[in-house]
């Protein structure tokens, strides 16, 4: 563990730098709040004008206290900081708490890089600015404006927004969903969400990570650090609104938005994504206190056939369809029900279960090896007390002597079964008010270590890889002065990745465009060839099918009278004479260099699927090909790829490598390349292969 954020996360002794006795200032609440939350550590405020504070002696200055300083919160106003910060570097300080705002959440970015700098330069790390301090159960500690510690719990919180994070704080209690640290991160400027994970891992008190934020400043490292986690991680992420940056000179820029490659880059971390501040509590609750569920057999019991059908529903929508327990499993559940009972699955008991019944079907069940996941539902009735119906659940789960797969709760019922529920779950159950609630954290579960699983895969390395060819291409368009390629140009890209590129040859003239089409063979397709015309056939600048001498020499005339038309001062390179690939199904590959994580990949499919519907999925690159299955499997209109109306199943092991291989190329020209598309992507029958018909790539500035 980072011994400079141990002692700026649990320090052994702290000083407030801004201290004071008036109450009402946040100089005042930090120290009281230290000393209320029982911190055991040395308190030190600093403040000129009082000689003590709460019991404690005041220093004029973090310099002039004789003991060790881990820590310091800092208060004082923005234009002290700097000072204060020197001063703390001096007295050997690790770690800064800086909860004084005014830095580069209202523009001033020079002053906050300062303070870093100047930070950096003692080995001391900073917490903020702009927070609200930080919380920890387990040190005493509350180091923050924020009122009390959090209900003591196995979680831990990092937040982005204060404010939040006080929220939070007061709604640990009414959730029942415990944490043992809330840190504030504010501005960023030093230590972020990465530095967080890494730590945290590492932290004995912590069982599970919950973050919730706002934007980030290192993804690919945020990716590398989660995926190395070994605990799970949740995140709320707000703001996800289409970035403002994404350009529309291809699909893929003006498909991309922050939602889709959000949520791309958390699910290659192994990161579960909340929909929203409940789904945040539900989720960290059941992450923080039950293992990952690493098969798909679910097993339902429930008291009532109402909420069976509910859990029934559920485990369809969050992807865990439930099937009927194997004839052995339902042989002993039958004794402990009723003839008109159910043991299938849902397990129903009636209404006459009680605590008996809940004990020796919850011991049965968790301890069979066909159950991965159980979730038991209790229907409150007059016959039966919920606290003892509870007592009996946790009994046995725990004398099953399992302890590698998860269980879920849920009551249904008044204030009895309410408390009943926070009985479990202060007993390491988590327990749910509705029956799809306990189904759904059970697929939290799953989803979390198909995940893992997903996230631990290596990156796709092709082979025969020439980039020094594909930078001489990219060389030659700017030594031209040019900022996209032609087709071309990029098709020589891919095919220098490997990639399977139709063959074509650029004819300037009539003749030259005769000649080729008949060394191709027929049927060919021509196309303009313009760094003004990137979208050809808006310019009725491509012709397909054409089948012999004639049609190419027609063809070849309208496109360039359609071309100038178009865009009367573009630049006409000539005109491409391409191999007329078979037609099957279509599907576009694209990319843009994403200003948070990178490069980025997309896969859809072609045609009204991607101009309309928007029917894509991303990924950050580079991917390997079990992901680049998965990115197949995502999209809605995905059944397509299987086959449909006498189609046999699509060659999808083949484009899977062709995504892998894309996303290589895109990561490895990172410096290059600014978006770029290979639509449309002819994918074959099983088998067959696929093929890259266009190309389109757009360089970066530079």
């Amino acid at each position: 563990m980072d011994p400079i954020l141990s002692g700026l996360l649990k320090p052994k002794s702290i000083a407030i730098i801004g201290a004071s006795s008036t109450p009402g200032k946040i100089g005042h609440t930090v120290v009281k709040n230290l000393l209320d939350s029982g911190y055991e550590g040395g308190v030190y405020p600093i403040n000129p004008k009082d000689e003590e504070i709460m019991g404690f002696k005041c220093y004029r200055n973090v310099k002039d206290v004789p003991y060790v300083v881990d820590a310091a919160v800092i208060t004082v106003p923005a234009k002290l900081v700097l000072e204060v910060t020197r001063d703390c570097g001096e007295k050997g300080v690790k770690g800064l708490i800086i909860i004084t705002s005014g830095f580069a959440e209202v523009g001033d970015h020079e002053t906050e890089e300062a303070l870093v700098e100047l930070a950096h330069s003692y080995g001391m790390r900073i917490l903020g600015p702009n927070i609200v301090g930080t919380l920890s159960n387990s040190d005493n500690l509350n180091a923050s404006f924020a009122p009390f510690l959090p209900l003591n719990g196995k979680a831990s919180l990092v937040s982005q927004s204060g404010a939040l994070l006080i929220a939070m704080d007061a709604a640990s209690f009414v959730r029942r969903v415990g944490f043992d640290k809330m840190i504030s991160i504010g501005n960023m400027s030093d230590v972020n969400f990465s530095d967080m994970i890494a730590y945290l891992n590492e932290d004995p008190d912590t069982s599970c990570i919950s973050l919730y934020v706002e934007g980030l400043k290192d993804g690919p490292r945020f990716i590398e650090e989660a995926r190395k986690a070994t605990k799970p991680i949740v995140v709320l992420k707000s703001g996800t609104s289409a970035h403002g940056a994404a350009a529309a000179a291809s699909h893929t820029g003006s498909l991309a938005g922050a939602a889709k490659i959000y949520g791309a880059a958390f699910r290659q971390a192994g990161v579960s994504q909340a929909d929203d501040l409940n789904d945040l509590f539900d989720r960290t609750l059941v992450l923080s206190l039950q293992p990952r569920m690493t098969g798909d057999n679910l097993l339902v019991l429930t008291n009532g056939g109402g909420v069976g059908v509910l859990a029934t529903d559920a485990a369809e929508k969050y992807g865990l369809p439930m099937k009927f327990a194997p004839a052995d499993v339902q042989e002993e559940l039958k004794k402990h029900m009723p003839e008109f009972g159910s043991a299938k699955n849902p397990v129903d008991m009636t209404g006459m279960a009680g605590n008996d019944w809940y004990y020796t079907t919850t011991k049965f069940s968790y301890a069979h090896s066909w159950v991965d996941g159980l979730v038991v539902l209790y229907c409150e009735t007059a016959m039966t007390d919920p606290q003892g119906i509870a007592e009996s659940i946790y009994k046995g789960v725990h004398e099953s002597g399992v302890t590698d797969k998860p269980v879920t709760v849920s009551f249904v019922g008044g204030e009895r079964s309410d408390k009943a529920m926070a009985w479990l779950v202060e007993n390491g159950i988590p327990a749910y008010g509705a029956p799809d609630l306990a189904v759904k954290a059970m697929g939290t579960l799953r989803e979390d270590a198909r995940m893992v699983e997903m996230s631990r895969s290596s990156a796709f390395l092709p082979e025969n890889v020439d980039s020094a060819k594909a930078r001489k291409v990219i060389a030659g368009a700017r030594a031209n002065g040019r900022a996209a390629l032609t087709e071309i140009e990029a098709k020589q890209v891919f095919a220098a990745y490997g990639m399977p590129v139709t063959g074509t040859e650029l004819a300037t003239s009539e003749e030259e465009a005769v000649k080729f089409a008949a060394q191709i063979g027929y049927p060919v397709v021509m196309k303009i060839v313009s760094p003004d015309i990137l979208h050809k056939s808006d310019a009725g600048a491509v012709k397909v099918n054409i089948k012999d001498e004639k049609m190419v020499r027609e063809a070849y005339k309208t496109i360039l009278d359609n071309s100038l038309n178009y865009k009367a001062d573009a630049f006409i390179d000539g005109v491409a004479i391409q191999e007329m690939a078979p037609w099957a199904t279509e599907v576009i590959v694209g990319s843009v260099n994403d200003s948070t994580f990178g490069p980025t990949v997309m896969f859809g499919l072609g045609g009204i699927f991607v101009e309309v519907l928007k029917d894509v999925t991303f990924r950050v690159a580079p991917i390997s090909v079990e992901e680049a299955f998965t990115m197949q499997g995502e999209i809605k209109s995905a059944a397509i790829l299987h086959g449909v109306r006498g189609d046999g199943p699509r060659d999808k092991t083949a484009l899977a490598k062709v995504l892998a291989t894309y996303a290589y190329m895109i990561h490895d020209l990172k410096d290059e390349i600014a978006e770029s598309d290979a639509n449309p992507v002819i994918v074959y029958e099983e088998g067959k292969g696929v093929k890259v018909v266009d190309a389109r790539i757009i360089l970066t500035k530079k």
